[in-house]
C-alpha cells in the first residue's frame, strides 16, 4: 500500500477490524520510511450497478456522486456526514439485497428524498427543487406545502 505522506510502498499493519456490521475491513497502518500513520479500508469488490437515466442511457453507479448530491443539499445545515454516508449505505444495501444490477435514477431520487425529509427539511427542499426541476415558484410552494402537511 503506498503511504499518502511520503508515497512509498513500504508499511506494516498495525490494527485490523471489521467496520460496516463486518462488510468492511478496517487496517491501521504505519509507513517504515516516515513513521506516519494512515487508515486503509478492504471490502469484496462487486459487480456494479447500472443507473437507468431519464432519457434511458446507462451508467455506473457512483458512490461519490450519490453522496456529492447529498452533501449539496445539505450544504451550510446542521447534518453531520456520518448521517449522509448512512443514507448511501442503507440506499446501496437496498440495491444489494433486491439482487438488480438495474437501478432507475427516479428510484435513488425518491429513496434520498425520503431519507431527507426525515434528516433535514431544508435539505430535503433543496433536493427536490434540482431532483424534480421545478420550473417556477409554483412548484417549489406546491412541494412546501405536501411538507407542511406531514
Amino acid at each position: 500500500m503506498k503511504c499518502p505522506f511520503c508515497k512509498k510502498k513500504n508499511d506494516k499493519v498495525i490494527d485490523s477490524r471489521l467496520a460496516n456490521n463486518g462488510e468492511v475491513i478496517r487496517r491501521r497502518r504505519e509507513c517504515l520510511k516516515c513513521k506516519r500513520r494512515f487508515t486503509t479500508y478492504e471490502h469484496t469488490e462487486e459487480a456494479p450497478f447500472m443507473v437507468v437515466k431519464k432519457d434511458l442511457r446507462r451508467e455506473q453507479y457512483d458512490r461519490k456522486k450519490a453522496l456529492a448530491g447529498l452533501i449539496k443539499a445539505c450544504e451550510k445545515r446542521p447534518v453531520p456526514l456520518e448521517a449522509l454516508e448512512k443514507c448511501v449505505d442503507e440506499l446501496e444495501k437496498m440495491l444489494e439485497d433486491t439482487f438488480t444490477k438495474e437501478v432507475l435514477s427516479t428510484e435513488i431520487g425518491e429513496f434520498f428524498m425520503r431519507r431527507l425529509s426525515d434528516i433535514d427539511e431544508v435539505a430535503y427542499v433543496r433536493f427536490a427543487s434540482v431532483y424534480r426541476q421545478f420550473k417556477d415558484i409554483n412548484q417549489f410552494m406546491s412541494e412546501l406545502k405536501i411538507l407542511l402537511a406531514k
